[in-house]
């Protein structure tokens, strides 16, 4: 039913683009055939609109991959550098919930871990919506951001870094054997908000996978149970984002070092001091609105990788931003 939702929405679309387009043509032409300028000018208006339109559509009909239509997780680890890079996370954190927010996902909280003075040591997202892992995963990466720093009293200038992961929401039709010998499980108390209950309780949940040492963990539930059922669903769902980075690599081994991103691959820089710019380092993609992006503005971005990713693009050439 999903799949054919998706398959309407797409004819759809194809279709209110057409009609718009048929309608444009129609007033500007009656517009001219009575030397009404301001006809013709509303339908040239509307022909832009309609272009951008069009434009933004079509990377949509890029996400075609096998898990772009599930929800996703979105992980966020503090880099090295204590409070600066704990502070950062938490900025960036909150952009991707206010990017989620603005396309009207819903934005669940499953993990947080509070830096010891600000910011997060890590946090993990899950975000509800159609595609939501189709326009994230291309985010999975390291993000630097250069700042004068508001935890400096000498006010100098820090550069600051954080690991942003993205996966997918696994959903029932997808089976993901995991062998439980294989995995650590551990309890602790649940930190940040939650009352008496989290203060007493071992009902945070994480799991480690010993074979890939890949590690989730879940503090949303009040139940350990709940929470335990929750990360179990985290590791599948990461183990799965394995298998498809591996086929991805397999299918595509000349491109590999164009698209694998991972910890240790910086893919974008967040400039705020001494002057104010974002610029992504494998599109080449620039803004100068540092307040927006970090306010969740991050659909340029998005656009940009993902049609490079999936046309096969090369690199920008880097530039460094210091």
């Amino acid at each position: 039913m999903r799949q054919r939702q998706q398959l309407e929405n797409a004819m759809k679309s194809y279709a209110s683009l057409e009609q718009e387009l048929d309608d444009c043509v129609t007033l500007i032409e009656l517009g001219e055939a009575e030397d009404d300028d301001a006809s013709v000018a509303e339908g040239e208006a509307a022909l832009e609109r309609l272009e951008e339109d069009a434009q933004r559509r079509s990377v949509e009909a890029l996400l075609s991959g096998e898990a772009d239509g599930n929800d996703s997780y979105v992980e966020v680890h503090a880099g090295a550098g204590g409070t600066e890079s704990q502070d950062w996370a938490e900025m960036l954190t909150r952009m991707y919930s206010r990017w989620a927010e603005s396309r009207g996902y819903k934005v669940s909280l499953i993990e947080e871990s509070p830096g010891e003075e600000a910011g997060l040591k890590s946090a993990t997202l899950e975000i509800k919506g159609e595609n939501a892992y189709g326009w994230l995963k291309t985010e999975s990466g390291v993000h630097r951001l250069v700042r004068i720093s508001p935890y400096d009293s000498n006010a100098r200038r820090h550069t600051s870094f954080a690991s942003v992961w993205v996966f997918p929401v696994i959903d029932d039709e997808i089976e993901i054997a995991v062998n439980e010998s294989e995995c650590r499980i551990d309890t602790y108390r649940a930190s940040g908000a939650g009352g008496q209950h989290v203060n007493t309780t071992d009902s945070a949940v994480r799991i480690t996978h010993m074979p890939t040492g890949i590690v989730v963990a879940s503090q949303q539930e009040r139940s350990q149970i709940k929470n335990r059922a929750i990360a179990w669903n985290m590791l599948k769902a990461r183990l799965y984002d394995l298998e498809l980075k591996k086929r991805e690599e397999k299918a595509n081994a000349e491109a590999a070092s164009k698209t694998e991103i991972g910890w240790g691959h910086q893919i974008r820089s967040y400039v705020l001091q001494p002057y104010q710019m974002v610029k992504d380092l494998r599109t080449g993609v620039t803004t100068s609105d540092t307040g927006g992006v970090l306010d969740g503005d991050i659909d340029g971005f998005l656009e940009a990788s993902l049609a490079q990713r999936i046309k096969g693009g090369g690199p920008a050439e880097i530039e460094d931003i210091d």
